[in-house]
């Protein structure tokens, strides 16, 4: 075996996954993951974990699948994370773990990613059960939002032996997980429902349809239902436009609308009725990893997929794997490029977009190099629908109805760094809520943190 080379993962073709909605990585078999996981070096001082966000300790359960143990490799990560099995598949270790590892030196770092994936995905498949006897503590906490940080959060403190209850504003638990992030790379009745299920078998209890503001407020929670402590894990979910003319045309949508109705509400199966008009060809504005979401979603409801961006490749924020799976997929990138109007039909329909050529100037305040218009260089893009994905920001109806809660400029909730403690006495917040739009994985590094201050605070 060459250790400096990883050991390869398949992966659908891209022309037959570009027509369907299952999962594009298709995960290790069981000797090929044995393979990888030999190639660790199992470093004393493990500088792979220093850049974990939830600290699991790689190398042990990496050594526990060189051993063929991979029970004892799902105890390992269970003892640091509530969600191996979508981390490991949506989180960006190249950033992060794998970006430390000793092998990526001079070859390839181990995929820890692509190992805790496997470890997660054996436990579903051979029902492996990992929950243990809990004394309670006869205390109460109401998590707010079923998203990755309120799945940390409320995890943590029911192995604590708190009595949890997450109020979810949507139908079915999950927040990002079952909205945001596609089947493709996430499959809901598969992996986000064990996971679910997982914090339901802790004794963790989920309400769902509430929304927290305007079914129940926070202070109710507190006095009324008499909760010890309240975290607030809502997320980002209002989304950005550019403010230019037609963005209130039919046809344009926020990621966040067209990703959702697709994911949460199945439109892309036909028994489902959820309407969602994809068009014949979607012109999706900004480089996130939801932009590629957004784009390669489109693409597999059939329409011509462009990507607008008004930087070079090189600055696309995205995760370089999903720009390369994108354009494997034949996804359109109009680089460099820049709306500045959407243009309608007489029924007020999209029927295209006006955009001027960009090139890259001097870096601005994020280190990026500042893109600026090159003039008379205005044409326009054939689509029928636009797609906007800028971002998005939290929305601002719990800070609004919960009297002492502090928000900054950005409308984030301000939160103490090291506890998510907020300026209101025993409620704490973490994730997008606070941060703005981030990571999963840095949502459940919120969400951890809380619950470790939850449990010091409530047993003093």
């Amino acid at each position: 075996m060459d250790r400096m080379k990883r050991t390869p993962i398949k992966e659908q073709e891209p022309k037959v996954r570009a027509a369907n909605f299952e999962e594009v990585c298709l995960g290790y078999t069981v000797e090929e993951a044995v393979a990888e996981a030999s190639r660790c070096l199992n470093c004393k001082n493990k500088p792979c974990t220093s850049k974990c966000p939830v600290s699991i300790d790689i190398p042990e359960f990496i050594s526990h699948i060189k051993e063929s143990n991979f029970e004892e490799a799902a105890k390992a990560l269970d003892k640091y994370t509530a969600l191996p099995a979508v981390c490991g598949r949506v989180c960006p270790q190249e950033l992060q773990c794998e970006s430390k590892c000793v092998l990526g030196i001079k070859g390839e770092a181990v995929a820890i990613g692509k190992l805790e994936r496997f470890v997660a995905d054996w436990a579903r498949e051979n029902d492996v059960d990992l929950t243990k006897e809990i004394e309670k503590k006869g205390k109460t906490v109401a998590v707010i939002g079923s998203g990755p940080a309120g799945i940390t959060c409320a995890g943590e403190l029911a192995k604590m032996g708190y009595d949890v209850t997450i109020f979810e504003a949507l139908h079915e638990a999950g927040g990002v997980l079952q909205y945001g992030i596609p089947e493709f790379r996430l499959p809901k009745d598969t992996v986000v429902k064990h996971e679910i299920n997982n914090l339901k078998k802790l004794g963790v209890k989920i309400e769902t349809n509430v929304v927290v503001g305007k079914t129940v407020k926070i202070d109710e929670l507190m006095n009324d239902e008499k909760f010890d402590a309240v975290f607030i894990g809502s997320g980002a979910g209002l989304p950005k436009f550019m403010g230019i003319p037609g963005e209130n045309l039919n046809g344009v949508f926020s990621a966040n609308e067209f990703l959702t109705r697709n994911n949460l509400m199945k439109a892309f199966k036909s028994e489902y009725k959820t309407p969602i008009r994809p068009g014949q060809c979607v012109a999706v504005v900004g480089g996130g990893n939801v932009a590629m979401d957004a784009v390669r979603t489109a693409l597999r409801l059939g329409a011509e997929a462009h990507i607008v961006y008004r930087r070079s490749e090189a600055e696309l924020p995205a995760r370089v794997e999903e720009v390369h799976h994108a354009k494997e997929e034949g996804v359109i990138f109009d680089l460099l490029v820049n709306p500045i109007e959407i243009l309608g039909d007489e029924k007020g329909w999209v029927k295209g977009m006006k955009c001027v050529r960009m090139e890259l100037g001097e870096p601005d305040e994020s280190g990026r190099r500042r893109p600026q218009a090159v003039k008379g260089s205005e044409f326009i893009i054939d689509c029928d629908t636009v797609i906007m994905s800028l971002g998005t920001s939290p929305n601002p109806l719990i800070p609004a109805t919960t009297e002492g809660l502090e928000t900054n400029k950005y409308k984030c909730i301000v939160a103490e760094e090291e506890t998510g403690l907020t300026s209101k006495e025993r409620v704490y917040a973490g994730g997008d809520a606070v941060t703005g739009a981030a990571t999963v994985i840095l949502a459940m590094e919120a969400g951890k943190k809380a619950a470790k201050a939850i449990d010091e605070q409530l047993s003093k």
